[in-house]
């Protein structure tokens, strides 16, 4: 899968990989439009970036009008990352998105590594995040996937993976950027390898506590062998980001290693 923020509007990948059947998760997706952060917004920095984006997007209005459509023509299974301020806002967009044609499931973030600053629904304790998938779980099709998007802190992630999961959550994704600072000293969240470790602990945890709940990988994937790292660990599928910040053919390359060979006839 494309992990949510980093395959742009679908259209920047084309060129690099083939987007029909594609599971792609968009970039955060708010009721209304948001500029984002002040730049710099990303630096590179050992081991991967640090970003302070503040989720810019055109806004729902303009996602099913304009970004949507394209993405469904092209073939892309479409997994709509939603960011919301309160838990109407994250009631509303799966109320509206759940009418939308084309979209394969939702990705609600409720591990954003700076919520306050981003303006987004603080989730400090685990029943906090629970909150937010029953919202949305009960505007959203039961048939249609529910992914809640968790960051990857080793002594909640457990615990928030479980009352997601009795929440309505189809799935985990685990995990989102590990909150750090840019240089000015901004709030930010860093990814990339450096991640990958406290990612695969946190994978590790929850596939060994809760067997039941299905997990995907996300933090630092960037070659066959970190994805079989995650893969070996429980998760059923892996997101790649920062990667395609770096190489945008790194997905193709990896779709192509992890489908198992056809046997001739």
């Amino acid at each position: 899968m494309v992990a949510s923020g980093c395959g742009g509007t679908g259209r920047e990948l084309a060129p690099y990989v083939d987007l029909e059947g594609l599971d792609l998760v968009t970039r955060s997706i708010t009721l209304d439009p948001r500029a984002g952060g002040a730049s710099p917004r990303v630096v590179e920095v050992p081991g991967g970036i640090v970003n302070a984006v503040g989720l810019p997007n055109p806004g729902l209005e303009h996602f099913l009008a304009i970004e949507l459509p394209w993405l469904v023509r092209a073939g892309v299974r479409v997994h709509v990352s939603i960011a919301g301020a309160t838990l109407g806002e994250y009631a509303d967009l799966a109320r509206r998105l759940s009418r939308a044609p084309g979209v394969a499931g939702l990705e609600v973030n409720v591990g954003a590594p700076d919520e306050v600053g981003a303006g987004l629904f603080e989730v400090r304790e685990a029943y906090h995040a629970a909150s937010v998938v029953a919202a949305v779980r009960r505007e959203f099709p039961t048939d249609r996937p529910v992914l809640a998007k968790l960051r990857p802190d080793v002594s909640r992630v457990v615990e928030s993976a479980r009352s997601c999961h009795e929440a309505g959550a189809s799935a985990v994704t685990v995990g989102n950027a590990v909150p750090a600072a840019m240089p000015d000293g901004r709030p930010g969240g860093l990814s990339g390898p450096a991640v990958a470790p406290v990612a695969l602990r946190c994978v590790a945890a929850v596939t060994a506590a809760l067997p039941e709940v299905p997990v995907v990988a996300c933090g630092g994937v960037r070659d066959l062998a970190t994805a079989r790292m995650f893969l070996d660990a429980g998760a059923v599928s892996v997101q790649v980001g920062t990667a395609l910040l770096h190489d945008p053919t790194t997905l193709s390359r990896l779709r192509v290693q992890l489908t198992p060979a056809q046997e001739g006839p």
